[in-house]
């Protein structure tokens, strides 16, 4: 049994991330911990309370940072809905977090199982920064530590040069970077060539249980900022792909050893994670970078879980 504690700003893609782990028999989540982001800290904590209910699990969940760590918050509600899971209806209130605070339980976590256990992070970086702020040696008791967040070749998501997750706290994600942790960085990039669903895709996925239903419906936000926005039909997951790599390595098919830097002073390119392909700087890499996935097993996974 595998051991892991996720990082979340729950919304839309967040949720079926959540879903992928806590339905996958070979892994056991020990504690999630909800970040600002994608949705305000309250509407976070509320959406992830929510999707371990429906997943019938028994997991704390834990609240943390409300905020960037020197800059406002910046939401996605603009793309996720105003409560982060595509304005549909769903009952997301009244729910209550476990007692204690995120970075706490994450630090309690590593040290419990130290040297065995995955961290995933789905959101902003701001809840590991501070860990790591408090506790440097957090860095050496993770055994690998995979991020959603970045682009590891490509163009961004909210800026030109930057991907959502990074650009929201580039301050945090520079000191995580920096820190030593065995990183494994899965951009959006590869969500967008390997995690983008069709219609089509959409209903087949939809059709096969109400956990798939619940899935694919609480995206209603993603693909109508989609077709109005991105004049694209149909929505990526950012978050689930990255899941997938979390749960099975083979999911990344193309994996480089690189320097990644974070640009934390320009706003031009701000949270931009500048990769070093080319290894021109002479610094040592600090990541693993996916460049390439497989759609198939990252489908099948997905498919396991919700089946």
């Amino acid at each position: 049994m595998r051991h892991f504690h996720i990082d979340t700003d729950t919304a839309s893609d967040d949720a079926v991330a959540l879903v992928m782990a806590l339905k996958h028999p070979g892994v056991r989540v020990e504690a999630i911990t909800v970040v600002a982001g994608n949705v305000p800290l309250e509407i976070g904590l509320q959406n992830a309370l929510y999707t371990v209910e429906r997943c019938g699990a028994k997991v704390p969940v834990y609240a943390g940072a409300r905020g960037p760590m020197l800059r406002p918050l910046q939401t996605a509600q603009f793309c996720h809905g105003q409560d982060g899971f595509g304005d549909i209806g769903l009952p997301l209130h009244g729910r209550v977090p476990a007692e204690g605070h995120a970075v706490d339980a994450l630090l309690e976590t590593a040290a419990r199982f130290r040297g065995k256990l995955t961290l995933v992070t789905l959101g902003p970086l701001t809840n590991i920064a501070t860990a790591l702020l408090r506790h440097p040696a957090l860095a050496s008791e993770i055994e690998r530590c995979v991020i959603m967040g970045g682009i590891g070749f490509g163009y961004g998501n909210i800026v030109p040069a930057a991907e959502y997750n990074i650009w929201v706290d580039p301050d945090a994600a520079k000191i995580v970077f920096e820190s030593g942790l065995p990183i494994v960085m899965v951009g959006w990039d590869v969500s967008h060539r390997h995690a983008r669903f069709s219609p089509e895709d959409e209903a087949q996925l939809r059709a096969v249980s109400d956990l798939a239903a619940f899935c694919v419906d609480i995206q209603e936000g993603l693909r109508a900022f989609g077709k109005s926005y991105l004049k694209q039909e149909g929505f990526d997951l950012p978050d689930p792909i990255a899941m997938a790599v979390a749960l099975d390595p083979s999911v990344a098919t193309v994996v480089k050893r690189l320097r990644v830097d974070i640009e934390t002073k320009s706003e031009l390119t701000r949270g931009a994670t500048v990769v070093d392909h080319l290894r021109v700087t002479g610094l040592e890499p600090n990541a693993d970078v996916v460049l390439e996935a497989s759609r198939e097993r990252f489908l099948e996974i997905l498919y396991e879980a919700v089946r």
